[in-house]
């Protein structure tokens, strides 16, 4: 018997079973008594796994997500995707969502959700390598709660994290306009505190040191993943393809490439014919433009889903986190990296 079965037969949801056989939150008693009734008749028996969450205090994952004045955070195609998948494997587990955003103006105290009962475990995105959020991280670790971070790792850290293989991707993103002769390729990045960052510059320095090419500092551009700062790259993106120093972009997201490819067509350059552009992420956006965005995809729904069932299990399993079981996973400690695409269009 499943939890499926107790819940229709009982003429509830998945969740609310779940809620009721782990004894957690609020219910009515007329639908707690129905669904121990229903789960009775079928000889339904929560596993190990249903009777360990039993333990919990809230039923929340608390989700982390940065605060970025005048950005829709849930209207971007990067934490839609990942707060998608973390929602799917919260409401099949029996868990609801906590969404935090971080307050800039003050030291992150992560640990403290724990200690006042607000979430089991949490989630956090936009993580950044800087002093405060590594000795916040480190107090989470130290007290045992269990947290995982999502696109971001600390490699020198024993942090549980679920990542894409951003070496990987980048160099396919590289390699790609090698094969199409494009040899003079600048590299729009984001912020470097964030470890994707560091990764795809990694990827694409040794993608241009295997076919021989000198990196040279002209060709790095830093931006800060938003569409606007790709645009405000495009005047000088255009003056070196006019010099023919640069005959090709990587941008390490849609969002700044999106805008560097308006940017440039504004002043009379158009992507796959005066120049070539490759993104990150395949967003539907990169379907959506004129031509279209080759791009890299990132499963950030299945990082979303990962990342919800591996701190789930840590609560159960007491931290003995097990890699799951996925095709071209690769992993370094508690870090899970999964594997990325090139999807290729119009604009290379």
């Amino acid at each position: 018997m499943t939890r499926k079965e107790v819940a229709k037969l009982a003429g509830v949801s998945e969740a609310t079973v779940s809620r009721v056989l782990n004894n957690v939150g609020p219910m009515r008693e007329e639908t707690r008594v129905r669904v121990m009734k229903a789960a009775a008749e079928l000889g339904y028996e929560p596993n190990a796994l249903a009777q360990q969450f039993a333990r919990r205090r809230s039923g929340n994952i608390g989700v982390i997500l940065p605060f970025v004045p005048k950005v829709h955070l849930f209207s971007t195609y990067y934490f839609s995707e990942i707060l998608s998948g973390i929602g799917e494997a919260a409401q099949r587990l029996g868990y609801d969502l906590l969404l935090i955003f971080r307050d800039p103006e003050q030291l992150p105290d992560y640990a403290k959700l724990f200690r006042t009962q607000k979430v089991d475990a949490c989630i956090l995105l936009g993580s950044r390598d800087v002093p405060e959020e590594r000795t916040a991280l480190a107090e989470m670790k130290r007290e045992g709660h269990p947290f995982c971070l999502v696109n971001q790792r600390f490699p020198e850290e024993s942090f549980l994290s679920v990542d894409a293989n951003h070496v990987a991707g980048s160099r396919m993103a590289t390699r790609h306009l090698l094969d199409r002769g494009y040899t003079r390729i600048a590299f729009l990045n984001g912020p470097l505190h964030y470890s994707n960052s560091r990764d795809r510059l990694e990827g694409y320095a040794a993608e241009l040191a295997a076919a021989g090419i000198r990196l040279t500092e002209e060709w790095l551009l830093e931006g800060n993943y938003s569409r606007k700062s790709g645009y405000g790259f495009a005047k000088r993106v255009a003056e070196r393809i006019a010099s023919r120093s640069v005959d090709a972009v990587f941008a390490a997201n849609d969002r700044m490439a999106i805008g560097l490819m308006q940017g440039l067509k504004e002043l009379g350059l158009d992507a796959g014919r005066d120049y070539a552009i490759v993104g990150y992420d395949d967003s539907d956006g990169s379907r959506l433009t004129s031509p279209g965005l080759t791009s890299v995809a990132v499963p950030f729904y299945e990082m979303g889903t990962m990342a919800a069932e591996r701190v789930l299990e840590g609560l159960a399993d007491a931290g003995r986190f097990k890699a799951p079981d996925i095709e071209g996973l690769a992993g370094e400690g508690h870090a899970y990296l999964l594997p990325v695409s090139l999807k290729a269009r119009e604009s290379s």
